[in-house]
């Protein structure tokens, strides 16, 4: 019997020191690369009337890298990248629409979308007010966060009563 307890207790903590060898340097020698992100925006017609159909529309682009392309973040359609290409779409990723109208502080989502798989996103709002419209992609596992703005004029909007996208809303 004690020969048996001493031999699982030798194996226990060889096995254990085992682990702890191989788990501290694969933690050291794998540095995690992040790709850099791109979001374009725009919004438009604008200026633009009320009530008119304002467009929302941006493409979301992750840039080249053999590190990140290689595998630690599947890219739609993308094994690696060509000498002359710099970016890469970036397909089926969320993108936050935001509204802030002007003057005031505050930020309003709108909804949210997925991007194509050419890395495209659009949508469709009703023209209320003057502001600014942002797209926001927060990030995800190895993708770092982006975003980009675009200001509309809007011509015949009363004040601003706390729903961007439908009249006469309390922003609830």
């Amino acid at each position: 019997m004690l020969r048996r307890t001493v031999a699982v207790t030798v194996a226990a903590a060889a096995l254990g020191a085992f682990g702890l060898a191989t788990a501290a340097p694969a933690a050291a020698d794998n540095p995690v690369d992040v790709g850099q992100t791109q979001l374009s925006f725009d919004a438009g017609p604008e200026p633009i009337h009320r009530g008119r159909t304002l467009h929302l529309r941006g493409k979301l682009k992750v840039e080249c890298s053999d590190d990140y392309v290689d595998g630690l973040t599947y890219v739609i359609r993308s094994d690696s990248c060509d000498d002359q290409e710099r970016w890469h779409r970036l397909g089926w990723k969320e993108i936050d629409i935001l509204f802030q109208p002007k003057g005031s502080y505050r930020w309003h989502h709108v909804e949210s979308v997925r991007t194509r798989g050419d890395g495209s996103f659009s949508t469709a709002v009703r023209a209320r007010w003057s502001g600014t419209w942002r797209a926001v992609f927060d990030g995800a596992r190895h993708l770092t966060p982006a975003e980009a703005s675009d200001y509309v004029k809007v011509y015949g909007g009363n004040r601003y009563d706390g729903d961007p996208v439908r009249p006469g809303g309390s922003g609830r």
